[in-house]
């Protein structure tokens, strides 16, 4: 999708925030406490760590509290960026990880033409925050990841594995809207956006609460095509 397209593309859909950010300033810590096994995170942090040169950009597309990843890749000398749309979290982030640069914002902000730039970076790690989004959104997204990217940026991401589109959920004591794809469809639409998946894996996952059920999460490893 051509940057001028790409850009007018998001102004003809309505995107609705409401209530996510809310629940995530809500949750605050008790998000790792649910969370408290990150292995298929940590697993595709470490592959990000090999493939970068010494002090790569990375930027960690919400953060949420910065444990793991932004963490994990700013004690391995990179320069670390972290955006989330809840302002509790990056607050968390900003006293976990002070080696980090944190900014509370909207990646559908940074889309070309968008109101806030914040350059360009040699790889994007997006752990379950594309799953916080419409599917209809999720392309847009998709193209604003590739636009960040340098040529051949490197690009993580994880789902859950559901056929479901801005569905509403208990989580952690709050109601949160999210999205998903059968892993075949995932695939797709991630090929699709202009990206050539490295490497895949899932885990299945039972959070330590009982009002999250347990889930399949999809971990992809990625590189930008060129």
């Amino acid at each position: 999708m051509a940057n001028s397209d790409h850009g007018t593309a998001y102004e003809s859909i309505w995107l609705d925030r409401s209530g996510q950010a809310e629940a995530f300033d809500a949750i605050g810590d008790r998000y790792d406490e649910a969370f408290p096994h990150k292995d298929g995170q940590l697993f595709a942090g470490e592959w990000l760590i090999e493939q970068l040169p010494a002090r790569s950009r990375v930027l960690d597309l919400g953060c949420g509290t910065g444990v793991p990843t932004s963490r994990q890749l700013a004690d391995a000398g990179f320069e670390v960026v972290g955006i989330d749309l809840s302002g509790g979290m990056v607050e968390l982030a900003r006293s976990y990880v002070p080696a980090a640069m944190f900014h509370q914002m909207d990646l559908a902000d940074l889309r070309p033409g968008g109101p806030r730039d914040l350059g360009r970076f040699d790889a994007v790690a997006a752990f379950f925050s594309l799953l916080m989004l419409p599917r209809a959104e999720i392309p847009l997204a998709l193209a604003t990841i590739r636009h960040l990217l340098v040529p051949g940026g490197l690009f993580v991401l994880s789902m859950v594995e559901a056929d479901v589109d801005d569905f509403s959920i208990p989580f952690l004591g709050n109601t949160i809207r999210v999205s998903g794809y059968l892993r075949e469809d995932l695939l797709k639409v991630i090929e699709a956006a202009g990206f050539d998946v490295v490497e895949e894996s899932s885990y299945t996952y039972a959070p330590a609460v009982s009002d999250v059920p347990p889930e399949e999460q999809v971990f992809l490893c990625c590189r930008r095509a060129d």
